[in-house]
């Protein structure tokens, strides 16, 4: 892994929060694999126990079952933390778009409730995990954090909602904060299953099953693939910046190229077809286009780039065939 070692001794505690997710499980491997001590808050909604199954034994690794919604364990998972990861949130546009009461309740006052915390347990910085659909009906390509347009979806009005609390925040009471604008982050321990699998995990599992992936639309919507490591690099960099003008502010989180969902498909057809050739026939199915999808994402990496010193070191190609070895080695 390429990611650059933390500075932190082990007297300092970091908050992973959403921390048997996805995106957080791999924080916390990485912050205890540099000598950090970490707890991590989760209520095992999307999450997964065996996620962090291997982190229990190790001393500096603090599990906290509990809910963002409820005040009490938020402030129970912030005495004694200097920094705050807040990955936990209710992801997915169509799961919004059926239930958008549960994503605001989760997104929005599970938000409000963890910044509070944070503000009263005087933590260093709160970062926490934005979302590149705030950028909505935006047809501005690359994204520039500045510029962004109408949300399309319950999911992304909740994303925008926790950037006007943050920014809030910062200026009210003080607390700095740094929101990291993910952009379809994909790789190792992403589930596959489930109504609202991402899209990566979900078409390798089918095409390792030798089933037909569905794409919704033509395939030409685009999105700008992101592997985890580049987004751990972030984490890092937002906890490691050291000026006032790279902190209270967002950046794109991402790599700064983009990929169709054909394209993608070719790729991993590729890339599964040296475990088994025979994946590299397997025909594709096309659907209806997705509400509340986005057409094309592209990222503008230059402000992290600039304010934090970020330079992606993964391309979607590198990032899949870490991400397939990975589910072929675990999965198949």
């Amino acid at each position: 892994m390429n990611t650059p070692t933390v500075n932190l001794s082990s007297e300092h505690h970091i908050l992973v929060t959403g921390g048997a997710g996805f995106i957080g499980s791999n924080l916390c491997e990485f912050l205890l694999g540099n000598g950090n001590q970490v707890t991590c808050l989760d209520n095992f909604a999307t999450g997964k126990r065996e996620n962090i199954a291997p982190l229990l034994s190790n001393k500096r690794f603090t599990l906290i079952e509990g809910d963002i919604r409820n005040l009490d364990d938020c402030m129970k998972s912030c005495e004694g933390v200097d920094y705050v990861l807040h990955q936990a949130a209710l992801g997915s546009v169509p799961r919004s778009i059926n239930d958008p009461i549960t994503s605001n309740a989760v997104n929005v006052s599970g938000f409000l409730n963890m910044l509070t915390a944070a503000r009263d347990a005087r933590v260093k910085r709160f970062i926490y995990a934005a979302s590149s659909s705030t950028y909505g009906d935006s047809e501005s390509m690359p994204k520039v954090e500045d510029v962004i347009g109408k949300p399309l979806s319950p999911y992304a009005i909740t994303k925008y909602v926790n950037e006007l609390y943050a920014d809030v925040f910062s200026k009210t009471y003080g607390i700095e904060t740094i929101g990291l604008r993910y952009f379809n982050v994909f790789g190792r321990k992403q589930d596959p299953k489930g109504a609202y699998a991402a899209v990566i995990p979900k078409f390798v599992m089918q095409l390792m099953n030798h089933e037909s992936p569905t794409i919704n639309g033509d395939g030409t919507y685009s999105r700008d693939f992101t592997y985890i490591d580049n987004v751990i690099q972030m984490n890092v960099r937002a906890i490691l910046a050291n000026t006032q003008e790279a902190v209270n502010t967002v950046y794109n989180t991402a790599c700064g190229n983009r990929t169709s969902l054909n394209e993608l498909v070719s790729y991993l057809k590729e890339f599964l077809g040296d475990f088994d050739s025979e994946i590299k026939n397997i025909e594709v199915v096309h659907g209806e286009k997705r509400l509340g999808d986005v057409p094309h994402s592209l990222a503008s990496i230059e402000k992290a780039k600039k304010l934090l010193d970020y330079e992606p070191r993964f391309d979607i190609k590198d990032g899949l065939r870490h991400c397939i070895a990975w589910y072929w080695e675990n999965l198949k």
